[in-house]
């Protein structure tokens, strides 16, 4: 009868076990590296809100060298973290990759100017040069400099555009006279290289009316298509928001837990805290469903984008509310 009862206990043990590691796996992409930009998926983590779910989450840092897009065309994750105008540009080349979910509600972009170069509005820009970030992230900047009617070719006329590498040297060696930040992390170092917030005029592009949708979360239609898929997708981005709240309500926790990930070992306590204060300004306001508005506003930007638009025509299909519809009620 003891034999047995071993048995039956190591049987139920056994049977938990492989339970246990059923769990569905995912893998996800981030735009950047380990930082609190991205801090709503690995409080997910930390917390066990994937394990809950029966998911096993794997999270990928992005950099330099590293492009969303391609992992997600080239099978190396189920789903990313992409600016839309990065998206909407793989997907018009014939990569269908579809808008899940939408975490950031708004944009943390923005010009950085010295007030000492003369720069004290928009009108200022005209004959000076500006640091721009390229590989998809200057068709924010081209569609704003369309509106003002700014040549981006130089001249007294124009703006000089100085292709920016991910620092802020050019603005702190006076090669330009703006450069691009985000609110989270660039303007950031400006500050604490030397200069004082009274030195400079920031020039946000949602205030300007040009922003447009940031870390947005991507899967391929034809994975998409799959219930199965579909289905694990809808757990992933409730816990994933359980995640962002999480971090929106406890940052100095949710910025240890960011810490804690970060291999690199370079990122620094005051700097992450400092980010997700301003990161969790960002997601406010979203509940992980894209707002048709700013899917629109977005679009139209993309498509003023002057002579070179990013998109030419009207995307279909580039978003569902089906996960999120599934994931929050």
């Amino acid at each position: 009868m003891k034999k047995l009862s071993t048995y039956v206990a190591g049987a139920a043990v056994g049977l938990m076990g492989t339970m246990a590691q059923a769990a569905d796996d995912v893998t996800l992409q981030l735009k950047w590296v380990t930082q609190a930009q991205f801090a709503g998926y690995y409080v997910a983590q930390d917390k066990g809100f994937y394990e809950e779910e029966d998911l096993n989450v794997t999270i990928k840092p992005g950099g330099p060298d590293i492009a969303p897009t391609q992992v997600l065309a080239g099978g190396g994750a189920d789903v990313a973290v992409e600016w839309m105008p990065a998206a909407l540009a793989a997907r018009e080349k014939g990569l269908p990759m579809v808008n899940i979910a939408q975490p950031f509600k708004s944009s943390g972009m923005m010009l950085t100017c010295r007030k000492d170069a003369g720069i004290e509005t928009t009108d200022d820009f005209k004959g000076k040069t500006l640091g721009v970030w390229f590989f998809g992230n200057e068709f924010p900047f081209l569609s704003w400099m369309n509106k003002l009617e700014l040549p981006t070719e130089g001249g007294e006329d124009g703006v000089t555009v100085l292709k920016q590498g991910f620092n802020v040297d050019p603005l702190l060696q006076n090669q330009a006279a703006c450069v691009s930040t985000m609110t989270y992390n660039e303007y950031w170092q400006v500050i604490d290289a030397g200069l004082t917030p009274d030195d400079l005029n920031v020039f946000k592009y949602e205030e300007q009316g040009v922003a447009t949708l940031e870390d947005g979360l991507y899967a391929l239609e034809e994975n998409l298509a799959d219930p199965a898929f579909e289905e694990k997708m809808v757990r992933f981005v409730r816990a994933s928001m359980k995640g962002w709240k999480y971090a929106e309500q406890n940052p100095d926790e949710a910025a240890e837990i960011v810490l804690d990930n970060d291999a690199s070992g370079a990122q620094t306590e005051e700097h992450q805290k400092r980010m997700m204060g301003e990161v969790a300004k960002l997601t406010a306001g979203s509940n992980g469903a894209l707002d048709e508005a700013d899917y629109e506003r977005t679009v139209q930007s993309l498509l003023s984008g002057g002579s070179d638009p990013v998109i030419t025509a009207e995307p279909s299909g580039a978003w569902t509310h089906a996960i999120t519809d599934k994931a929050l009620n």
